[in-house]
């Protein structure tokens, strides 16, 4: 029996280790298909979108995933030119949306916004951003590329560094580590501190340290997942400004790391990854924006194949 079949993908908190590692074997499976094969996977169904906030990466990569396994995509990307314009709730658009298409895809700044649509749709929801919250399918992504890139989770030393406050790609990449036995080390400006009240539940499953200095952890760390500085999300640009370029990982700065250590970063970057890293062979960025893609391919057969992949 697929466990996964028309599940809602609302929180990387509703996902055991084994079920994680499902998902990583289910991935692994789709990577080494050909392309007839693959296009088999969702041959005829339609996955609708829904961005109530601007997005390309998180957007694209379903679209690809989707055309991939030979499924098509329709939706709203620009909020703007939709009928929420004239005042259509939230409730009533998902409503529509489910009734266009066989799987959602939702972004949408405020908390609870995807597990509220789960409750309205008539079909499965992934949740691709809600508020500050959660983005589970990049944490699912994140953990993949370490998985394949380490060849390994349980006992990585993982640095995170940048905007733990805001960065809601970092709530659900500590609840998905909180799966491993990993040390982990949380680096940020004072201000960008991770919230307390957000990770009581991550604090009963997961250690972790915090420090303002980089320098405390860098040359043990085998991972440094970096997040840029969320501009959109301050309430106040005088406050952006005083913690804006905090951290900028440069050649200097991987000089000092371990050899084999990898560098992710959820992207989009601004300036916190200088672009000479980008030909190093720590960085995996990239990688990891093409593992996403078949991440996400993965879990759309998952979720739409009664008997799986």
């Amino acid at each position: 029996m697929n466990e996964f079949y028309n599940k809602d993908i609302i929180s990387i908190k509703d996902f055991s280790k084994d079920q994680l590692e499902k998902i990583f074997t289910s991935t692994d499976k789709v990577m080494k298909l050909n392309p007839s094969e693959r296009r088999e996977i969702c041959k005829g169904k339609i996955l609708g979108y829904l961005f109530y906030e601007p997005s390309t990466r998180t957007r694209l990569s379903f679209d690809s995933a989707m055309a991939s396994i030979g499924g098509t995509s329709l939706g709203i990307s620009d909020i703007s030119s939709s009928s929420t314009q004239k005042g259509e709730s939230l409730s009533d658009t998902v409503r529509m949306m489910s009734i266009y298409s066989d799987v959602l895809i939702l972004r949408h700044p405020l908390d609870g916004s995807s597990r509220f649509a789960s409750e309205v749709s008539e079909k499965p929801v992934i949740n691709a951003g809600s508020g500050t919250e959660e983005h589970p399918s990049q944490a699912i992504q994140d953990l993949f590329t370490i998985k394949k890139e380490k060849k390994r989770i349980d006992g990585l030393k993982i640095g995170i560094v940048g905007d733990l406050k805001y960065g809601r790609t970092v709530y659900s990449l500590l609840s998905g580590l909180g799966n491993f036995d990993v040390d982990v080390n949380l680096i940020s400006p004072e201000s960008l501190r991770i919230r307390s009240d957000s990770t009581y539940e991550i604090k009963k499953k997961l250690d972790f340290t915090e420090t303002p200095d980089i320098e405390d952890c860098l040359d043990d760390l085998d991972v440094l997942y970096v997040t840029r500085i969320q501009k959109e999300r301050f309430p106040d640009e005088e406050e952006y400004l005083k913690v804006k370029g905090s951290y900028v990982v440069g050649l200097d700065m991987i000089k000092r790391m371990k050899e084999d250590s990898i560098i992710l970063h959820p992207l989009p970057r601004i300036d916190e990854i200088s672009s000479d890293v980008d030909k190093t062979k720590n960085a995996r960025y990239f990688e990891q924006a093409e593992y996403g893609k078949h991440v996400r391919a993965a879990l759309l057969g998952m979720i739409l194949n009664e008997n799986g992949l």
